[in-house]
């Protein structure tokens, strides 16, 4: 019986006709209720990650092997495919090649490689510049070695040259990692409709639109999206973002000795989307599992 690896249930997804709504998660938790609402794919967003993980913005402070053991977590909760943040490789060529093969084994059905200068910045924040054209290539061009010596991972290549050199130099430098491999385009932040147009018409393949909400990116439609040629839209701080303002809010109101039953997930409810259910479901067949 042939088992789809992650890599080949995202081919498929990418085969279909529909947009992908992506929503992105920071850990295994956020990761499962994605999968629970029935969302096909999520991505580990690098910003939301690092908040997370190490209470810290997403400015190159995590390690590799900080942001491979997050990816690992996340994969091992849930079934469908996840896309890591590779960010710009964690160094040269050759260790582009390895964070590739170390996003594969950990179950990461794509990878994105960035031609930001490292340290990497969040893609909507200030401070970004990208390395020259040849480093960026040979970054993608490493990636897609690294997949084609056994890595089973698709490559999702990102230019944040938009920002520093304008549409037209990110338009260029996307359309040469497609020619050199890549499986999935984004040009972060275009900050127009028309911009967005102008990205789909021009460049081959699958292509993501990165929805920050407050960001420079239109907040379009599912159906606008459709239209102007996107195939993925990801959506990288909704959850966080959620999240951090109802844990926020809870905490005032126990501060202020204030009643928080209407910010709260059901009592059952809360233990059967962890999955003690299920826990206690598959355990009750062994004998000695049974305290516990």
């Amino acid at each position: 019986m042939n088992v789809m690896t992650p890599a080949d249930k995202l081919r498929l997804l990418l085969a279909g006709d529909d947009l992908i709504t992506m929503p992105c998660c920071f850990d295994a938790l956020s990761a499962k209720l994605i999968e629970q609402e029935g969302f096909g794919l999520t991505f580990m967003s690098g910003f939301s990650a690092s908040a997370a993980r190490i209470g810290a913005p997403d400015l190159g402070l995590m390690s590799y092997g900080e942001v491979l053991d997050q990816a690992r977590n996340i994969t091992d909760a849930v079934g469908i495919p996840v896309i890591g943040d590779g960010d710009t490789g964690y160094g040269n060529a050759m260790n582009v090649r390895r964070t590739v093969a170390g996003f594969a084994k950990a179950g990461c059905a794509a990878v994105m490689i960035e031609d930001q200068l490292a340290p990497k910045r969040c893609g909507h924040t200030k401070g970004k510049e990208v390395v020259g054209r040849d480093e960026a290539f040979d970054r993608i061009r490493a990636a897609v070695d690294a997949r084609a010596a056994g890595a089973d991972i698709l490559i999702l290549a990102r230019t944040d040259a938009r920002h520093e050199h304008g549409l037209t130099e990110a338009i260029d430098r996307a359309a040469k990692f497609a020619e050199l491999g890549a499986d999935i385009l984004f040009v972060e932040a275009p900050r127009s409709v028309e911009e967005m147009r102008r990205i789909c018409a021009e460049l081959p393949g699958p292509k993501m639109a990165n929805i920050v909400e407050g960001g420079e990116t239109p907040d379009l439609t599912p159906d606008e999206l459709t239209e102007i040629g996107f195939k993925i839209a990801a959506y990288p701080l909704s959850l966080m973002a959620a999240a951090m303002k109802a844990m926020v809010e809870t905490l005032q109101r126990l501060k202020a000795g204030e009643p928080r039953g209407d910010m709260l997930m059901e009592w059952d409810q809360l233990r059967r989307r962890i999955g003690f259910e299920d826990y206690y479901d598959i355990s009750a067949q062994y004998v000695t599992s049974k305290r516990g």
